[in-house]
């Protein structure tokens, strides 16, 4: 060994330079817990999960003291000799063991309790894995029967338990609670419209579907809900009145089976002064059935096959309606047509006035639309007079003859007088 300052020789077993007196410092050879902690990060970085726990890092240190006691060299301090003394014994553990031996054993034993603690982590983890399994199963079971029983089919089925066993207002809360949940289903409607029907309560059933509607005018299951019922109560004709106002693309494509278009007229309702003709048309696949005296119409009136003619003075109220493929009847559309035709002149009589001597036919000429009703002692002719056929033969001696044209709608026309002489 040397001296760290002069560079001299110190004899083994000196506890200072022989030269320049400086103490020998003592230093341990070798420790092993430095390979220790070496091999334990190595390992941590291949299983970045693994643990050091407490109780190991105490181990280390027990071992790490032990290791110091074995491997360092322990000099026992003696007094200063001079040259010529004998050299001072050397005390030293004959226990120690060969340094290169005992790492090797440290190493080879720590990777096996590294291993055996990797081992028994993983059988940990199948365990949580096990044990968190089998809870989450043991909770989600409960709450996903809550949570089914909260829902739209949930209430739904409680719904309609509730009006098997006819409590109605246990059965009216879950439709209400269901509609909440989802209001594009049609499920809980036809819930809350059987519940009217089976309570015989068509108008609340009809106020219902009227505020339903108001509050949901876009909703499929709604009006879905509303056509079953009305084809349950046999109020076909209300689904066109539901239908006619709806604006939404997606309902009416949803439902398009029952809708039935309304037919139209060609002649626009007012007032007219001669005959008119009137055709009615609709969609393909559809039959018209219509009425002239203001009536509904239905499947057992006049069904429309050929243009309608108001040949007649008066006022006519035509009405008529359309039934699709489904029997679905459409709105019954309506208008209104007053004929008055023109007052006619005074009625044509011949001969004129005059003195006859051979047997002489008078005739009147009545226009379309007219009776002619006549007199022949100069009073004035009505609808009560002797009605005009057919000619008239000239009477004998002096006749003032007066006629008169009177329409179908009771208008008279100014009167006509001829003064005859047949002699």
């Amino acid at each position: 060994m040397r001296c760290t300052q002069c560079d001299a020789i110190i004899p083994e077993g000196w506890m200072s330079c022989p030269r320049c007196g400086r103490e020998v410092q003592i230093v341990p050879d070798y420790n092993p817990l430095e390979d220790v902690l070496t091999q334990e990060v190595k390992d941590s970085v291949e299983d970045v999960t693994r643990q050091i726990f407490t109780e190991e890092i105490r181990n280390y240190n027990r071992k790490d003291i032990h290791a110091q006691k074995n491997y360092t060299r322990v000099i026992e301090r003696v007094p200063y000799q001079k040259k010529g003394t004998p050299k001072m014994q050397n005390i030293e553990s004959n226990t120690q063991p060969n340094k290169m031996e005992q790492k090797r054993d440290s190493v080879e034993e720590q990777r096996r309790k590294h291993a055996i603690r990797r081992k028994r982590m993983k059988q940990r983890r199948r365990k949580r894995a096990a044990i968190l399994g089998i809870l989450l199963i043991v909770i989600c079971i409960p709450l996903g029967w809550i949570l089914y029983q909260n829902s739209y089919t949930g209430q739904v089925k409680k719904g309609y338990l509730a009006l098997q066993m006819e409590e109605y207002d246990v059965a009216k809360r879950h439709f209400e609670r269901a509609i909440e949940k989802d209001q594009e289903k049609e499920d809980a409607y036809r819930g809350m419209l059987e519940i009217y029907e089976k309570q015989d309560q068509l108008e609340e059933a009809e106020k219902f579907l009227i505020s339903s509607v108001s509050a949901s005018p876009n909703q499929v299951g709604l009006y879905q809900a509303a056509i079953a019922y009305y084809e349950e109560t046999e109020q076909l004709g209300k689904i066109s009145i539901l239908l006619e106002e709806c604006e939404e693309e997606k309902v009416l494509e949803a439902v398009k089976a029952y809708v039935s278009k309304a037919p139209q007229f060609s002649l626009r309702e007012g007032k007219y002064d001669e005959v008119q003709e009137i055709t009615v048309s609709a969609e393909d696949g559809t039959k018209v059935y219509y009425t002239v005296d203001g009536s509904d119409p239905t499947k057992d009136g006049i069904l429309y096959e050929e243009p309608i003619r108001l040949t007649q003075e008066g006022v006519f109220e035509v009405k008529a309606v359309a039934y699709n493929e489904k029997e679905i009847p459409s709105v019954v559309v309506s208008q209104t047509y007053e004929i008055e035709f023109p007052i006619a002149d005074a009625p044509a009589v011949t001969p004129s006035t005059g003195q006859y001597y051979t047997a002489t036919q008078i005739t009147i000429q009545v226009p379309e639309g007219y009776t002619a009703y006549y007199t022949l002692d100069g009073t004035e002719p009505n609808e009560n007079s002797l009605k005009y056929t057919e000619p008239i033969a000239m009477p004998k001696g002096q006749t003032i003859f007066s006629a008169v044209l009177i329409s179908k709608s009771g208008k008279q026309t100014a009167v006509t007088k001829r003064n005859y002489l047949y002699e």
